[in-house]
């Protein structure tokens, strides 16, 4: 015998036309119901939404709740805080940023001319206006002899590349001022400085700029001892010594195949190895006083410039024997040694022979 349910939806189960979709009423009711339904899930989700917010903000919500609204006035921003400055650890060096603008390098165009300053060299000039120091010498006629001559105020035509200036002579061509300087003659006929246009008719008196031409080397002479050299006369070993003491104010290059030592004037100057004298006098090529030694085994000395001369032509002397004494005579700018080492009568560089001090 079945007992019935407190509660249980039997008996309004089995009563006819519950739940009847077919009924007017009661389909008025489930649409209620499920309306109500939907409702509370909204105001649930925009309730869970802003509970998130408040724990949660976003930059955009922020933008949007502080916008400004149609017709309200609006208010100066608050001042951005002033970023905490944190000092550095005790004894340490921070760098400051340093706003920096580098301006590159343009070539320069024009022929200038410049003033000798005090402490200029021919190779501190050419360095400073990036050409070789031959390209000044060859463009100052007056230094192409003796290129370490440079006087204070004096003034020097400085080319804007390396190269020969030139003064064109009767009969020159184009294709002959190339060969002779052995440059290219289409880097001549196009160069700016020279204004030149086909067919390339050179005008005597008309200076050229030969980009990238050189001049043959012409070493000075002097008038050497040509007599006979006594067998006991005294020879070099070939290893030499410094002549003077001082500073190098000028090394050896192309157009100054020689080392200058500058010293105060009277500094002893002695023989750099054992040798012949061959030469002591004066020299009219610019040397003044000079005094040339043969170390008889092809090596041959000169010091020139001296103040004094303690030899004469035809003297044995030992190496490191006082020979004379600093000055400066010929053509010089101040007290100091112009001194040669040659082999067979070639120029070479003394540094390649001295000791290192």
């Amino acid at each position: 015998m079945s007992r019935r349910r407190s509660g249980s939806l039997a008996p309004l189960a089995s009563r006819p036309g519950w739940l009847s979709l077919g009924s007017p009423s009661r389909r008025r009711a489930r649409r209620s119901l499920l309306g109500l339904f939907a409702l509370s899930v909204f105001v649930g989700l925009l309730a869970g939404t802003a509970f998130w917010l408040d724990r949660h903000p976003l930059p955009l919500w922020d933008l949007v709740l502080a916008a400004p609204r149609a017709g309200a006035p609006t208010a100066e921003p608050p001042p951005l805080p002033a970023p905490a400055y944190k000092a550095p650890p005790s004894g340490m060096l921070i760098r400051a940023a340093l706003a920096q603008t580098e301006i590159p390098e343009r070539p320069r165009l024009e022929i200038i001319t410049y003033t000798v300053q005090p402490g200029d060299t021919v190779h501190a000039i050419a360095k400073k206006f990036g050409i070789s120091p031959e390209t000044v010498v060859w463009a100052n006629g007056d230094l192409e002899l003796h290129p370490d001559i440079l006087k204070i105020g004096q003034e020097l035509v400085i080319l804007p590349v390396s190269g020969v200036y030139y003064q064109v002579q009767e009969g020159d061509t184009l294709e002959a001022v190339a060969k002779k300087f052995k440059a290219d003659p289409q880097a001549i006929a196009t160069y700016h400085l020279n204004h030149l246009s086909p067919p390339y008719t050179l005008t005597p008196g008309q200076m050229l700029v030969i980009p990238g031409g050189e001049k043959p080397y012409v070493p000075r002479r002097v008038h050497q001892y040509t007599g006979p050299i006594p067998a006991d006369a005294s020879k070099g070993t070939g290893a030499f010594g410094w002549p003077v003491s001082g500073r190098i104010t000028q090394i050896f290059w192309n157009l100054h195949r020689a080392v200058d030592i500058g010293a105060p004037a009277g500094t002893p100057v002695v023989a750099a190895d054992s040798g012949f004298v061959v030469y002591a006098g004066w020299d009219d090529s610019g040397y003044g006083n000079l005094i040339i030694l043969d170390h008889g085994n092809g090596y041959v000395t000169l010091y020139a410039h001296l103040a004094e001369m303690f030899v004469s032509v035809g003297q044995s002397v030992a190496k490191g024997t006082r020979i004379g004494s600093v000055g400066s005579t010929g053509n010089s700018t101040g007290p100091h040694l112009h001194f040669e080492i040659r082999y067979h009568d070639v120029q070479r560089n003394p540094l390649g022979f001295l000791p290192v001090r």
